[in-house]
C-alpha cells in the first residue's frame, strides 16, 4: 500500500503547480523507493526508461528551435518576402499551401507543416503581410492566421490518408481484418483519393471566396 503514496505525491505537486516534469519524476522515485528498490537500482531504472523511449524527447527539440527562429527574426523574413511579392493574395497563398500540404502528406511527409512548426513562425506572418497588402488597415488579420492555420489542418487531414503506411490506414485495416473483412492498405488509400480532391475544391473555393470578400469591402 505505500507505493500509493506515489499518487499522493503527484497529485499534490500538481496542485501545487510545481514543475509537471519534476512532480511526475519524484511520484515515480517516491514509487520506486515504497517498493524497496535500492538508489542504485531505482537510478537504473530510470536511465532504461529514458533510454527506451529517448526519440519521445526529440519533439520537445522543436519548441525551442522555433522560439531561437522567432528571435532572430524569422517571422519579419516571412513578411518580407511577401512583400516582394506583388498580386498575391491571401487566398492565392494559402490555395498553393493547401495543395503542397495535401501533395506532402500524401507521400507520408507529414511533419513539413504543423501549427508550431509551420503556421505560426511562417505562414500566419505571411498571410497577415499579404491582407495588409490586400486591404489595408482594415483587413481582417485575425481571421486570415485562423485560414492559415484550418488550412494546414486540412491539407494535414485529408492527405495523410493516400500514404497506405500511415497509422490511419493501418488501424482501419486492423479493425476490418478483426470483423473477418481482409482488405488491402493500398485499397483503403486509392478509396481517400476522391476525399482529398473534394476537400481540395471546397476549402479552395473558401480561399478564393476569402479575396472576393476582401475586394468588396
Amino acid at each position: 500500500m505505500l507505493v500509493l503514496l506515489a499518487i499522493a505525491v503527484l497529485v499534490a505537486g500538481l496542485v501545487l503547480r510545481f514543475n509537471p516534469l519534476l512532480v511526475v519524476l519524484v511520484s515515480a522515485a517516491a514509487a520506486g523507493a515504497a517498493s524497496g528498490l535500492p538508489p542504485a537500482e531505482l537510478l537504473a531504472t530510470f536511465g532504461k526508461a529514458f533510454n527506451t523511449n529517448r526519440f519521445v524527447m526529440i519533439v520537445f527539440l522543436v519548441v525551442p528551435v522555433i522560439g531561437m527562429l522567432e528571435s532572430h527574426g524569422i517571422q519579419e523574413r516571412a513578411r518580407q518576402i511577401v512583400a516582394r511579392l506583388r498580386g498575391l493574395t491571401v487566398g492565392r497563398l494559402l490555395f498553393f499551401y493547401l495543395i503542397a500540404r495535401q501533395l506532402s502528406s500524401a507521400v507520408g511527409l507529414t511533419q513539413l507543416g504543423g501549427q508550431v512548426t509551420m503556421v505560426r513562425p511562417i505562414l500566419g506572418p505571411m498571410v497577415e503581410e499579404a491582407a495588409l497588402a490586400q486591404d489595408g488597415e482594415e483587413a481582417d488579420t485575425d481571421r486570415a492566421k485562423a485560414m492559415a492555420a484550418g488550412t494546414d489542418n486540412i491539407g494535414l487531414f485529408f492527405g495523410e490518408d493516400i500514404f497506405l503506411a500511415i497509422g490511419s490506414i493501418l488501424l482501419m485495416v486492423g479493425v476490418l481484418q478483426g470483423y473477418g473483412l481482409k482488405v488491402e492498405p493500398l485499397a483503403l488509400s486509392m478509396w481517400a483519393i476522391p476525399t482529398a480532391i473534394a476537400a481540395l475544391i471546397i476549402h479552395g473555393g473558401r480561399l478564393l471566396l476569402l479575396d472576393r470578400k476582401g475586394r468588396r469591402k
